[in-house]
């Protein structure tokens, strides 16, 4: 069944008249209004306080949480002065509320990948309004996570210390990071508290926040890949910055990884499960690379899926399948940035040199 909630205080008439609009639209296409939240709700709108933003503490990972708020006054840069918001109420989207000296109002939308776009709204409007955001929101919010990871300390003793692929990777690593491809990690200790921290790596494995990853082949059945939340510019050790990728287990829901013995391994970045059904599908595919950039003249995704989600790698493996040359495929992420996939890493830079627009353009 699909149940949605909505929580917190809502302390303006606007405020009072968006809950209800959504609330009636969600109800309008099928989902079910829980009045106490059970151990499992769909979706959250959570309306927090701009002076003390308090999180909703979900049960489970499929829960979406979306963060609302009012914005008091027009910051300089809204999404510097928005994003901490996202971070402290542990959502997985925020609506950020502006109204403008002309009388109209803009909802921007912000995601974890700092996806950053928005809806602007006048009276007359309502009901374009909130079909709009229902439209942005319920593919997302309706999305599956693979974000689990089995580890299996059976890693050959002879990969301890990686091989030439491991090297390959950290060479890249440092190539994204002379190219300014690689967003310093979000700090994630200066905007939760010890006990939401303790909350967020409990539900989500999350230890930090960076952008990108990279991963090359090994062999026909694993690849090697970047680790969440690290350095990607000083990747040096296997099971701490290098993880061994050997697939995917549909009944756990979660990706199966190759690890040193006695380690406390690092989490497999959320783009696993992309780069795992490309590799199945590609035999030719020796490398990939995800950067928050853009290109020119790139096929992407209509829907921005969250990262780690059954349909975002669903979706970017269809658009690679449907390339020209799905081994040198080039494939936008909406307002998020690009996979690129090649028979080698060296190919991929050879190829994206000169082109990257630092910029991924938000619609």
């Amino acid at each position: 069944m699909k149940t949605f909630t909505i929580s917190g205080e809502k302390p303006t008439p606007f405020l009072h008249w968006l809950a209800d609009g959504m609330k009636e639209t969600f109800i309008a296409n099928g989902y079910t209004y829980a009045c106490i939240p059970e151990d499992f709700v769909k979706v959250v709108f959570h309306f927090i306080d701009p002076e003390r933003p308090r999180p909703y503490r979900r049960k489970a990972q499929a829960t979406f949480v979306v963060s609302v708020m009012e914005a008091k006054e027009t910051p300089d840069d809204v999404h510097r002065s928005a994003y901490p918001y996202l971070i402290r109420s542990l959502a997985n989207h925020l609506l950020y509320i502006l109204h403008t000296s002309d009388g109209t109002t803009d909802i921007y939308f912000l995601t974890p990948e700092q996806g950053f776009y928005k809806l602007t709204y006048q009276k007359g409007e309502e009901e374009a309004l909130f079909r709009r955001i229902y439209e942005r929101l319920e593919p997302l919010a309706a999305s599956r996570l693979v974000i689990d990871n089995d580890f299996y300390d059976d890693l050959p003793e002879e990969l301890w210390n990686g091989d030439d692929v491991t090297n390959s990777l950290s060479e890249a690593g440092k190539k994204l990071d002379r190219m300014n491809l690689l967003p310093a990690p979000f700090p994630l200790e200066e905007y939760l508290t010890p006990r939401d921290l303790r909350h967020l790596k409990k539900l989500y494995g999350i230890g930090g926040l960076s952008y990108g990853n990279l991963s090359a082949r090994r062999d026909g059945e694993s690849f090697w890949m970047s680790a969440s939340g690290i350095n990607k510019a000083d990747m040096k050790k296997v099971g701490q910055d290098f993880l061994l990728i050997r697939g995917y287990d549909d009944k756990k829901n979660a990706m199966r990884v190759s690890v040193p013995p006695n380690i406390t391994p690092k989490r497999a970045s959320v783009d696993a499960i992309e780069h795992w059904m490309i590799y199945r599908e590609h035999p030719e595919v020796g490398a990939i690379v995800h950067i928050h950039a853009w290109m020119d003249g790139v096929k992407a995704t209509e829907i921005n899926y969250p990262c780690g989600t059954i349909e975002l790698a669903q979706t970017v493996a269809r658009l690679v399948r449907e390339s020209e040359q799905p081994s040198r495929a080039v494939i936008g992420l909406k307002n998020h940035g690009l996979t690129i996939t090649g028979p080698s890493l060296e190919d991929i830079f050879e190829r994206i040199e000169g082109k990257i627009i630092p910029q991924v353009p938000m619609s």
